[in-house]
C-alpha cells in the first residue's frame, strides 16, 4: 500500500524516539496518528511536521485503557487504512527490589506490557481486513536480561517481547509483519542525560563522548528500514547499539 494512502499510528509519541518516528513516517508520506499522555505536548511536533508538508493527527491517550487504544486506532484507520502501528511506550524505572512497591510493579507492567498487548490486538483487528500491515514494538536491554534495580521494568519488557513473539507467529502468515526492536544503549534524551549527570557528575555530562548515546533519528530510520523489508525476508528481532557500546 502506498504511504500516501495509509496511516501510521505511533503509540508513545514522546519528545524523542516517538517524535522522531512520527517525523520519519510523515516525511515518507504517511498520515501519522500520534498518541501520548498529555496530548497537548504534541503541539510542537504537529507544527514541525505540518511545516514540511506532512500530515499528522495528535491525540491524548492512556495506552493502559482498552477503550482508549481501541478508539485511537479506529480513528487512525478512519483517516486512511492503518498500515503501520508502532508501540513505543517506555516506563523505565529503577528501584532496588526491596523498595519496589506493588503499585510501581503493576503500573510499569500495565504501561510496558499490558498496553502492548492491547495495541497488538486492536491493530491486528483493523489490519487483517486490509490484507496486512506492520506492527512494531520498542524493546530495551531489559527485554533480554534483568538488571539490578530493574525487576519491574525487566518483567514488563520481557512480557512485551513475549507478546511480540506470539503475535509474530500468529500474524506473520496473515501478512502482518511483527518486529521487536531491542535498543541496547542509552538514547540521547533529556532524561538519560539527567541520569548521567546524577550518577557521574556535571563534568561527565559536559565531556560526554558523542558516540555513547544513540540518536532518536537513528531509531526512526531503523523502523523505516524494517517497514521496507520484503516479506520473504522479514526480521522479527533486531538489536541496535552504538558501535562503541560494550555488550
Amino acid at each position: 500500500m502506498e504511504p500516501r494512502h495509509a496511516t501510521a499510528a505511533v503509540i508513545g509519541a514522546g519528545d524523542f524516539i516517538g517524535g522522531a518516528i512520527a517525523k520519519k513516517f510523515a516525511a515518507e508520506g504517511f498520515t501519522v496518528f500520534a498518541g501520548r499522555r498529555n496530548g497537548e505536548k504534541l503541539a510542537p511536533l504537529v507544527t514541525e511536521i505540518e511545516a514540511t508538508g506532512g500530515r499528522i493527527m495528535a491525540r491524548s491517550l492512556d495506552a493502559r485503557r482498552e477503550a482508549d487504544i481501541a478508539a485511537f486506532l479506529r480513528q487512525a484507520d478512519g483517516q486512511a487504512p492503518l498500515q503501520v502501528c508502532i508501540f513505543n511506550v517506555g516506563a523505565n524505572v529503577n528501584f532496588p527490589l526491596l523498595d519496589t512497591t506493588d503499585r510501581v510493579f503493576r503500573k510499569v507492567w500495565e504501561m510496558a506490557c499490558y498496553a502492548g498487548f492491547l495495541t497488538a490486538r486492536e491493530a491486528a483487528r483493523l489490519m487483517l481486513p486490509h490484507g496486512g500491515g506492520a506492527l512494531f514494538f520498542t524493546g530495551a536491554t531489559a527485554s533480554l536480561r534483568g538488571g539490578a534495580g530493574y525487576a519491574a521494568f525487566s518483567a514488563a519488557k520481557f512480557g512485551l517481547r513475549a507478546v511480540a513473539q506470539s503475535a509474530a507467529r500468529e500474524l506473520g502468515p496473515k501478512n502482518i509483519h511483527v518486529a521487536h526492536l531491542v535498543i541496547d544503549a542509552g538514547v540521547d534524551t533529556a532524561w538519560v542525560r539527567g541520569r548521567i549527570k546524577d550518577r557521574e557528575g556535571e563534568d561527565a555530562l559536559r565531556n560526554l563522548d558523542p558516540n555513547r548515546l544513540m540518536q532518536p533519528d537513528s531509531v526512526a530510520e531503523t523502523y523505516w528500514r524494517l517497514y521496507q523489508q520484503p516479506r520473504d525476508a522479514w526480521t522479527f528481532e533486531l538489536e541496535i547499539r552504538p558501535f562503541g557500546e560494550k555488550w
